[in-house]
């Protein structure tokens, strides 16, 4: 654990929260946005494929609903998350033990990533698909196998399944649907 009994990310931490056009409405089932097409293209073109390359996991947060604010049901306890990222972190520690090692998914290099993120033929098929139809980068792709052995970890799974992986592809679309 980091200082001051915080759980140390299991993937490369850039945060970046945007809005999708100028007014911050675009998509949004209860306001209207008011910026035209252009605007919206324009404020989109401001950040650039690169950058958004960069950024390990990209996701859509819709606003939450009175109802689900207030309701009585509760979701998966903090704790239980908490055990879960800590038993996956346990699962990397030992993974990266030895001299040279990384100390976590995020920072696995090209021979490690060919080592520990190995797919079978559907998953290999599937990330092609997904290279080829989403027209990807070779550091997106990089990205994805991180993102999805870390899923893998927190299932405490011992191999990337297609599962893992459309999950990690699924994470990357986000650059592809509304910045381009």
């Amino acid at each position: 654990m980091a200082r001051g009994g915080t759980v140390p990310p299991l993937v490369s931490h850039c945060k970046k929260a945007t809005h999708q056009c100028p007014c911050g409405y675009f998509g949004d089932l209860k306001r209207e946005c008011r910026c035209s097409a252009v605007q919206v293209q324009r404020y989109r073109q401001r950040i650039s494929g690169p950058l958004l390359d960069r950024i390990d996991i990209h996701m859509e947060v819709p606003a939450v609903p009175f109802k689900d604010l207030t309701g009585t049901q509760s979701g998966e306890s903090s704790n239980a998350i908490r055990e879960r990222v800590l038993a996956a972190r346990a699962i990397q520690q030992d993974r990266w033990t030895g001299p040279g090692n990384s100390r976590c998914n995020a920072r696995m290099s090209s021979k490690q990533i060919k080592t520990h993120c190995a797919l079978d033929d559907d998953s290999r098929e599937l990330l092609r698909m997904a290279m080829h139809e989403l027209n990807l980068s070779a550091r997106a792709h990089d990205r994805i196998l991180k993102v999805a052995r870390t899923i893998a970890d927190l299932e405490a799974a011992p191999n990337i399944t297609a599962q893992h992986l459309s999950e990690a592809i699924q994470y990357r679309t986000l650059d592809r649907n509304l910045w381009v």
